[in-house]
């Protein structure tokens, strides 16, 4: 029985009121008055002494109430009343509710309700315990049993948010609940959708189990439904099943995709096994991993196979293929090893493995051309001189030739620049004390061979090895104050372990190449300086104008470059003359050639360079009349025009002119770059170079030779606001796999409908969404621009070897509509390049998306509606149309 303090008569307590009972039946109760609260204690009686055994306590807490209006003792009905923004406190557990009655006979608690000034039912009972909240019309608690019956009542689990008619709560971790509906929809009053349950079993972070139960949509059932349903709420991770989707191809008949089971073996790292399979016989593998190390590192690992059937076996067009793709990404927290750090970045497979993939995460993918994948470990150290040491394996696959190139592995090696003769204190002057040297190495193991060879024996057959050491001294000086002069030497020594003689076989008249494995060595040196200064001109033109000033800054520079011929690692080998076959004629060959450096330089070169950069910028007035300052903008930035003169040659001594440079339209935004090849020289009549002025040819001054121009462009409705900026994204799906940073290859669909490389949902983009559910008074949208023309005239072609222009951009028509597309036009060839269009539409708790490629060879449809929450991700419904195979 739970013991209240007795008063002479039922009264009502204005100010707030707290009272902590004990149940201990021999205790006396004092109540001592504070300003603003009156408190019951009970005290034991230190004189009374009790010999009987004591029965355990009713109540195992203390039970704190207050009331912001009254608090009513009935001796009668002994109970005690509660009104206005009531509040009981037992333990863990706190109800608050407009008006709670705590019954004392037997031992419950009743919470209700209260009608405001307007009459509506205002502050409903919310029941919490722990981290568990529920929001029902009413509670019924009892303190001895701790069960409860709550009727109405809203309560949030994770992910979903459930409301049952009459809930019993069982104990701190069960409950059972009747005429439930529970739902992933903000809408709690109003969800668009929500499985109704005749009954289920509750547990809170765990799991609710549930009998018959089916899915309504907009308050209309659905034939959707199960005879049972388990439904995990752990807020950890959980290994399941993942229900595959169903799909149809013309060659390989109907499908079951990206089904499988996701493991979550610990907190540090999980597995994804993904599996689809055809009628035909055709089937995919696909595993991923991703792990984690909070402060040391993480990484992820994908491996997808492929075995593809074309067709029916037994018919003309019948065809079996594989693929495969493996990628790794590691990397490591800077924090934990300063030292040293050990990255991974690999993608390798079969070269048609994009072309050829009928089940790939990002569609686009197949325009790329190239695989490239690199590990590596690096250690430096610390000291006087600082060394630095390093061991990477590389790999780089051109997926158009197949081709294939790899270290397997490369060892640096590099001691940090020394000073022998600069001083103890004080800054390096002059040439002598700036003199400095230092020391690389670098060792290689370098395998050329092609897809069909891959990590097979014949692979390694034709690997070439050996290393390289240098040893580079350069050193610095001002000469008269404003010329800044470096002068360089660097000598090599090469380590090769294969070497190649060659000769002529008259009779077949061919050319034999023989393999001479064995250590052999050669080495170069060389010499270089340079002087260069900076030049700066000013033009002001008032304050008061427009343009108040230009500024040009030229940069000069003079360079010399000598290189001796290392003719003695030359030999020679006569072959039959082409153009006179009585005669024969000497070809001059090393054995280096074919090696893993290079070959020495056979021919004396001593040459003078000339360049010069420009920059012009502008001080304009600002259009904002309350900047203090001019602003200053870039009228042409780094125009460079550089060639070069060899002493030692007999004729075409000149190089081609060189011009490079960008003119900036709109700051940070648009640079166009261009750029061009001039040569003095003219053509035979064979198109080949020869040593006769273009204009004595009755041609202009400069040959033009090639040229070309290019920028990018991305702007948004958000460049149009005040204070507006544009973010590009600097990495996506494609840029990982060897494609362009920006999705002018277009988006790529996931298994949950959503497009790949999106930080976060589209329909979250906009920030009036909530103010404005139904229409846009602004509409937001991006567009990204790519533009590239080269004109090539080497060998009097005079053509435009390329000229095209993509684009991709995104529209939000309506707070939950976004339609984009991503294509190109080929100016030169007159045809659209690769084009995808992409419908999505947010239905609240729901996502719908469509994706289209409306033409080529890989003309398909994607369709995916499904729910958001990651907890039902499996009611979807997707289907894939992919493109046909053409021969």
């Amino acid at each position: 029985m739970l013991i209240l303090p007795v008063l002479s008569q039922a009264q009502e307590i204005k100010t707030t009121e707290e009272v902590r009972i004990n149940a201990h039946r021999d205790s006396t109760i004092t109540v001592s008055d504070s300003l603003s609260t009156k408190t019951a204690k009970l005290i034991p009686n230190p004189i009374q002494t009790d010999t009987l055994k004591k029965k355990p306590a009713l109540l195992t807490d203390v039970v704190a109430y207050k009331a912001e209006d009254y608090m009513r003792l009935s001796p009668g009905e002994n109970r005690m009343y509660l009104y206005d923004q009531a509040q009981i406190t037992y333990g863990d557990m706190v109800i608050t509710a407009g008006l709670i009655i705590l019954d004392n006979e037997k031992n419950e608690v009743y919470a209700f309700g209260i009608p405001d000034s307007l009459g509506n039912y205002s502050q409903t009972p919310i029941f919490t315990q722990a981290q568990n909240t529920v929001r029902p019309d009413s509670i019924r608690f009892n303190f001895k049993s701790k069960k409860a019956l709550v009727y109405n009542s809203n309560t949030e689990e994770g992910a979903f948010k459930v409301k049952g008619e009459v809930t019993k709560r069982e104990n701190d971790s069960v409950y059972f609940m009747q005429n439930v509906k529970f739902t992933t929809s903000e809408n709690e009053e109003d969800p668009d959708y929500y499985f109704f349950a005749r009954r289920i079993k509750f547990v809170p972070k765990k799991k609710i189990v549930t009998g018959l139960v089916n899915m309504y949509i907009a308050d209309v059932p659905t034939p959707l439904g199960l005879p049972f349903g388990y439904f995990p709420l752990t807020e950890e991770e959980t290994s399941g099943f993942i229900i595959p989707s169903y799909g149809q191809s013309n060659n390989r008949g109907y499908s079951l995709q990206n089904g499988g089971y996701y493991f979550a073996i610990s907190d540090y790292i999980d597995l994804l096994a993904l599996g689809d399979y055809y009628t035909n016989g055709s089937y995919g593998l696909r595993l991923e991993s991703s792990y984690a190390l909070r402060y040391k590192f993480r990484g992820n690992l994908s491996f997808r196979y492929e075995n593809l059937l074309n067709s029916e076996r037994g018919f003309p067009d019948f065809s079996q293929s594989s693929v495969y793709n493996l990628r790794w990404s590691h990397s490591q927290d800077t924090k934990s090893s300063p030292s040293s750090r050990f990255s991974a970045s690999v993608n390798l497979g079969s070269s048609t493995y994009y072309q050829e993939s009928i089940n790939q995460t990002n569609t686009a993918n197949f325009l790329n051309n190239t695989l490239s994948s690199s590990v590596s470990y690096s250690k430096t150290f610390q000291g006087e001189p600082q060394v630095n040491v390093s061991v990477a394996a590389t790999h780089t696959q051109n997926s158009n030739t197949g081709a294939i190139s790899m270290t397997l592995p490369t060892v640096q090696g590099s001691v940090s620049r020394v000073y022998p003769l600069a001083p103890k204190l004080g800054a390096k002057k002059g040439i002598i004390e700036n003199i400095n040297f230092q020391y690389n190495f670098r060792g290689e193991n370098r395998i050329q061979t092609f897809d069909s060879l891959f990590f097979k024996p014949e692979m390694f057959r034709d690997a070439t090895y050996g290393a390289q050491h240098s040893i580079p001294i350069s050193t610095n000086f001002k000469l008269l104050n404003y010329l800044s002069v470096s002068a360089n030497a660097n000598y090599e020594e090469n380590w090769v372990f294969k070497t190649f003689e060659r000769s002529y076989d008259q009779e077949n008249q061919v050319e034999v190449i023989d393999t001479i494995d064995g250590f052999d060595s050669f080495r170069t040196y060389n010499f270089s300086t340079s002087m260069g200064t900076t030049i700066y001109g000013m033009k002001n033109f008032g304050e008061d104008k427009k343009i108040q000033a230009i500024r040009h800054v030229m940069r000069p520079s003079i360079s010399y470059n000598i290189n001796p011929g290392f003719d003695q690692y030359y030999d020679q080998y006569e072959v039959i003359d082409d153009l006179d076959p009585t005669q024969n004629k000497t070809v001059d060959y090393t054995r280096f050639q074919g090696s893993l450096f290079g070959v020495p330089g056979q021919l004396f070169s001593s040459s003078i360079g000339l360049s010069v950069s420009n920059t012009l910028e502008a001080k304009v007035r600002d259009k904002d009349s309350t900047a203090t300052e001019a602003k200053k903008i870039k009228l042409l930035n780094n125009f460079s025009v550089s060639t070069a003169y060899n002493l030692a040659a007999d004729s075409l001594s000149l190089s081609p002119i060189s011009m490079r440079g960008s003119i900036p339209l709109v700051e940070n935004k648009l640079d166009i770059n261009f750029g061009a090849n001039l040569d003095i020289y003219t053509l035979d009549n064979n198109n080949r170079r020869v040593d006769k002025l273009n204009i004595n040819n009755g041609g202009s001054l400069f040959r033009m030779t090639s040229a070309n121009i290019s920028f990018g462009y991305a702007l948004s409705s958000k460049d149009f606001e005040l204070g507006g900026t544009n973010k590009d994204k600097s990495e996506n799906e494609t840029f990982r796999n060897g494609g362009r940073p920006d999705d002018l290859f277009g988006k790529s669909q996931g298994i949950d409908g959503k497009l790949y490389d999106e930080e976060e949902d589209v329909f979250d983009k906009q920030e009036d969404k909530k103010k404005n559910e139904w229409y846009n008074y602004k509409i937001p949208w991006d567009l990204r621009l790519a533009y590239t023309m080269t004109y090539s005239n080497n060998a009097r072609q005079n053509e435009i070897s390329s000229h095209s222009i993509m684009f991709s951009g995104d529209v939000e028509i309506a707070p939950k509509w976004v339609i984009g597309a991503s294509s190109g036009f080929d100016i030169k060839d007159g045809g659209f390049t690769y084009t995808q269009l992409r419908f999505q539409r947010d239905l609240d708790s729901w996502r719908m998306s469509f994706n289209w490629i409306p033409f080529s060879e890989r003309s398909s449809w994607n369709f995916f509606i499904g729910i958001k929450s990651s907890i039902l991700s499996d009611i979807k419904y997707d289907k894939r149309l992919e493109p046909d195979k053409n021969l």
